[in-house]
């Protein structure tokens, strides 16, 4: 019980933003996550690039601020990779990336 009171009054605990914050970061991870089995046409690649420098200046807002912010900054890598991918997927699609062939005639 004592663990749970020291949390709970704790200066990143549940009764801050530092708490919910992150907690509604999270939906970026998930909508995320949720996008990688739309097909890549639906990708924005704007709106992606945007998300990654987002993500990038959050980490280090979190890694910075005092207290310092371990969960934002958790949600935030995990964006950052999340979106990276995307971006892959994009670029790809795009064909700014080089594809891997699957038809090898000799």
């Amino acid at each position: 019980m004592a663990f749970f009171r020291a949390f709970l009054n704790s200066p990143v605990g549940p009764k801050t933003t530092h708490f919910w914050g992150p907690m509604a970061n999270w939906g970026f991870v998930i909508a995320g996550m949720m996008d990688s089995r739309k097909p890549p046409d639906a990708i924005s690649g704007n709106m992606t690039a945007v998300l990654c420098v987002y993500s990038l200046l959050c980490m280090r807002f979190a890694w910075m601020v005092r207290p310092r912010n371990h969960l934002l900054l958790a949600c935030h890598v995990s964006n950052e990779s999340v979106q990276l991918y995307q971006l892959s997927r994009w670029l790809k699609h795009q064909r700014y990336l080089p594809q891997k062939e699957d038809n090898v005639s000799y």
